[in-house]
């Protein structure tokens, strides 16, 4: 199945290219390979939230955060596709590396990042199996919460 039909059996419809905050592109090919450059889990231009994640008041609740990782992966595949001329030319999923905007004592990065690498896995199927790091970090660009970075493999 191709991913435009898999995107479509899910109901997913991918976002827009965000544009870039800086001096870069938002994915880059070389080789069989594209590689997006960090994506933030804006929606129509904006993040949802801002800050750290971890538990209490004023911080962002780990479900929240995993949502957003997810809307950072489906904003890499429209950064990829875009890339290569499509998203039926991605073929699949090499690594994805997650970063985390977390307080000290919050160690929950992995589960933060399962909701990027799940929806990988949801569209792509065992072509979506990735290698995958999960970071907390400090702060993020425009104090988002989550930042992913996936490389694609493509034909």
């Amino acid at each position: 199945m191709s991913v435009s039909a898999r995107l479509a059996e899910l109901g997913i419809d991918l976002p827009d290219v965000v544009p870039p905050v800086a001096a870069y592109v938002p994915a880059k090919a070389h080789g069989d390979l594209v590689y997006t450059a960090g994506q933030l889990p804006m929606v129509s231009g904006a993040l949802p939230a801002t800050g750290k994640v971890g538990e209490g008041h004023g911080l962002v609740p780990a479900a929240d955060a995993q949502g957003y990782a997810r809307q950072s992966a489906l904003n890499a595949i429209a950064a990829a596709a875009a890339a290569v001329g499509g998203v039926d030319r991605l073929t699949g999923v090499v690594k994805v590396t997650g970063f985390v905007a977390s307080v000290p004592e919050f160690t929950g990065q992995p589960g933060v990042i399962n909701g990027a690498s799940e929806v990988l896995g949801e569209i792509f199927g065992d072509a979506g199996k990735h290698a995958r790091s999960a970071v907390g970090v400090p702060v993020l660009p425009l104090d988002a919460p989550v930042e992913v970075e996936v490389v694609f493999s493509f034909a």
